[in-house]
């Protein structure tokens, strides 16, 4: 049973005159997990908030490295599950669905 304990993404973009930082950083934690958005735009002070999920809103949920797993255990056995949907989250860190 594999369970995402953490996870950091970084996004860059190199736009002149103010270049744009993106971070998103997810933590579990008992009582489910807290997600960390910063966005930072040139030479300004950086922008953060936060939000927390449940435990329960959280179940079965699938995050990137968990997706990516996925993906090579259903290519190395060569078969499709039909109607394969996850709970996932999207890049801006609120929930949303992943069918394969």
């Amino acid at each position: 049973q594999l369970e995402t304990l953490e996870q950091e993404e970084q996004e860059c973009l190199e736009l002149r005159p103010h270049p744009t930082e993106k971070r998103t950083h997810i933590v579990s934690h008992q009582h489910g997990m807290t997600v960390t958005k910063t966005l930072q735009e040139g030479e300004a002070e950086p922008q953060s908030q936060s939000f927390c999920y449940s435990r329960a809103k959280l179940r079965g949920l699938l995050l990137e490295g968990a997706s990516l797993l996925l993906l090579r255990v259903l290519a190395r056995r060569q078969t499709m599950p039909p109607d394969l949907v996850f709970p996932a989250m999207d890049t801006e860190g609120d929930l949303c669905t992943s069918s394969y």
